[in-house]
């Protein structure tokens, strides 16, 4: 190792590549002072060097090939940010195990597999460091992981996707369709043309999966978590919740039960007064409950060139102070425990279910009779619409198991009397 440079590698250039490039070269000048030496890219791993090219100023750090990564001593650090599972995984690994140390923002590979690479890194005696892969810019792996480490966690729950985040604001702030507000964040650059990962809770699942790993010691995987989107939510949905005194956000939430783990995404209604409720735009935050600490929570811009670049950057610091210093492993795979998980349908929630039913007497009470011989009860019922012969009715309930509630909607749907079903979205 020289003692003034140790260096590293990239593979992939774009965004988050881009800006990691960035953030190193802005650092250079103080970088021997803040962590003991200089941090050098040597390689750039990319598909097409004449695109990338235009990026760069030295365009001899460009490579097609990995072997010019994997078989260079000199370099000791890889910075993973191709995204997808292969060939991705398949170069951390090989990475890992030719002693090389890895970091990574890779949150669908960590979120499927996250043991299998810590576990190497482990074997291997190097680390593996991903704080990027949730929340961007927000520090929440390492916090977790050692600075709430005096506590038992016992939630983590948080708006993990900037682009739903988004959409909801100016759904609720605007009065605009879903349809609209999705539109706009394309046009914006905050949605992809292909949005379905961030619209149907994909991305924020996989966020989840990690998070409940890490805070419950006990491996969580994205087929674990339930994933429910936000592409149902209408104005009309979001018109009632502000009639209430509400906001509707897309939440991440994990809670460690005594009966198992949840790990869900889903939208839900939350009070205008909790803390969740003013974060918006495309911004992340995420709220910790522990036994020590209590409440904590972190905020800041969740994606995005330099902020996940920061994250990124930060693990790379980390890495260089431990080579330094001769040790590593530090922070690798803490799930010690195996606690199962919970079928959702077994979880309890408050709901909020809009519906249209004829607009005669007993209708009401033939509905709540339903729910009622299903085991839901119910804490609200409000009228405002009508439509036709038709009357759009919203029921809250109390606390009742998921189950419990898909029994009652399935008969209810069955009642000549019950025109649609038009939402259902859980209350916090």
């Amino acid at each position: 190792m020289n003692e003034n440079v140790i260096k590293a590698a990239l593979l992939g250039f774009g965004t988050v590549g881009t800006g990691v490039y960035k953030v190193l070269k802005n650092q250079e000048k103080e970088m021997s002072a803040k962590i003991g030496c200089k941090v050098e890219i040597k390689k750039i791993l990319v598909r097409n060097i004449e695109k990338a090219a235009a990026k760069i100023e030295d365009a001899s750090l460009l490579t097609s090939q990995w072997d010019e990564i994997i078989n260079d001593p000199e370099i000791e650090i890889v910075i993973e940010l191709m995204g997808g599972i292969n060939p991705a995984r398949e170069y951390i690994l090989s990475a890992l195990k030719a002693g090389k140390h890895v970091v990574s923002a890779n949150k669908d590979l960590i979120a499927a597999d996250g043991h299998v690479l810590l576990d190497t890194a482990a074997k291997n005696k190097k680390d593996f460091l991903h704080e990027a892969a949730v929340a961007g810019g927000i520090p929440i792996i390492r916090p977790i992981k050692q600075c709430l480490a005096g506590n038992h966690i016992s939630e983590v729950m948080g708006i993990m996707n900037g682009t739903t985040n988004f959409i909801l604001t100016k759904m609720s702030q605007n009065g605009m369709e879903f349809a609209d507000a999705l539109k706009l964040a394309q046009d914006l650059g905050y949605a992809e043309s292909d949005p379905t990962a961030d619209v149907e809770g994909l991305d924020a699942g996989r966020k989840v999966a990690i998070l409940a790993s890490a805070a419950f010691n006990s491996r969580v995987t994205f087929d674990d978590v339930y994933t429910e989107g936000i592409t149902k939510i209408t104005a009309t949905d979001i018109e009632y919740a502000n009639e209430m005194g509400c906001v509707i956000k897309l939440l991440g939430v994990a809670r460690n039960t005594p009966e198992g783990i949840e790990a869900r995404v889903h939208p839900m209604l939350i009070d205008v007064d909790h803390p969740l409720a003013s974060v918006n735009d495309a911004y992340n935050a995420v709220f910790v409950q522990g036994d020590a600490v209590q409440d904590a929570m972190f905020y800041g811009r969740g994606a995005g060139e330099l902020p996940t670049a920061s994250a990124v950057v930060g693990d790379v610091f980390d890495i260089v102070r431990n080579i330094l210093h001769d040790c590593c492993g530090r922070i690798g795979c803490t799930c010690y425990k195996n606690i199962p998980i919970k079928h959702m349908n077994d979880i309890s929630s408050k709901f909020f279910i809009r519906m249209f039913v004829e607009d005669r007497p007993g209708v009401l009470a033939n509905i709540a009779s339903v729910f009622g011989n299903s085991g839901v009860s119910l804490a609200q019922v409000i009228q405002r619409r009508k439509k036709d012969q038709y009357a759009e009715i919203v029921v809250i309930t109390d606390e009742v198991k998921e189950k419990n509630l898909k029994d009652a909607l399935a008969v209810a749907k069955g009642m000549s009397t019950v025109k649609e079903i038009s939402g259902m979205i859980r209350v916090a």
